[in-house]
């Protein structure tokens, strides 16, 4: 697989207005900055204006830290209200990933990263099961088992250590069937990653696609979202659908919506880790 080069990703946000595409773009020509990617996007409803510069690392003379200092500078310019960030490729993106019982998302994820087609540093597994705990070491990756037994506060707060440990740039809720409590969302704001069945609201509870089945749906699907204090209500990242029909069992659907919980989710953090996704409210711009 080739190697990637390395880049300086800017990300930025502010209430739209004239110049802010001349300001940014003469700063990096300023500094020799090289640019291989850029995309742009104005919210009408909010007026709200969205840019991602991809520049590559060795058309600037300094390092990234005197990047953010220099930029800090650019972004003050265009307003007090910015919203901004500097990301080095060259720093590897650190994952912890917290699932239960359900594998195939899991399953999914250290494939690609072993393959090489996630370029992720999945430092830990963390499970209230310890049903996967095999496959994850047979991948050179730390599992621990943090159970559940009644005092939740307790095992959240074993987790929490354990993630913060690392501090990932993200933390995958691979199918991890417990409800992150409200400190936690906010601690992990922005960097939190759900996948769920496209079933909610519809079929709510126990055995959705029986429920789903019964109902006759033609359509399985699965939504990924930051994690926010209201439950499968964060910003979305990726959804996508695969058709089902009257031939389909509830096993065949089970199969489908799990195929589609793998694709979308590995897109999203994808996506996620590669700087492409800006938040602003309760929704995002995915470039």
């Amino acid at each position: 697989m080739a190697v990637q080069e390395r880049q300086y990703v800017i990300t930025f946000g502010c209430p739209d207005r004239r110049g802010i595409v001349s300001r940014i773009s003469s700063f990096l020509a300023e500094i020799g900055g090289w640019i291989v990617e850029a995309a742009y996007h104005t919210d009408p409803d909010t007026g709200w204006f969205f840019t991602r510069q991809a520049v590559r690392a060795d058309s600037v003379p300094f390092d990234v830290d005197e990047l953010r200092a220099r930029f800090d500078g650019v972004a003050r310019s265009l307003g007090s209200e910015t919203d901004w960030r500097v990301d080095d490729t060259g720093e590897r993106r650190r994952v912890v990933i917290l699932v239960s019982k359900d594998g195939h998302c899991l399953y999914d994820l250290l494939g690609r990263v072993a393959s090489g087609e996630l370029d992720a540093d999945v430092r830990a597994v963390i499970g209230n099961h310890e049903t996967l705990a095999d496959i994850t070491r047979a991948h050179g990756i730390p599992f621990h088992h943090v159970p559940f037994d009644g005092d939740n506060a307790a095992a959240f707060a074993e987790i929490a250590k354990l993630v913060d440990e690392h501090d990932p740039h993200a933390v995958v809720l691979a199918r991890f069937m417990r409800i992150l409590p409200p400190e936690l969302c906010e601690a992990w704001s922005g960097r939190a990653i759900n996948i769920h069945h496209s079933f909610l609201p519809s079929f709510i509870g126990a055995r959705p696609y029986h429920q789903a089945y019964a109902r006759g749906v033609k359509l399985v699907g699965a939504t990924c979202h930051y994690v926010t204090a209201d439950l499968d209500a964060g910003p979305i990242i990726e959804q996508d659908v695969i058709r089902v029909d009257h031939r389909d069992t509830v096993a065949d659907m089970v199969r489908k919506g799990r195929d589609i919980e793998k694709v979308t989710l590995a897109r999203g953090l994808r996506w996620h880790l590669e700087s492409r996704v800006l938040v602003h409210g309760n929704r995002t711009v995915v470039f």
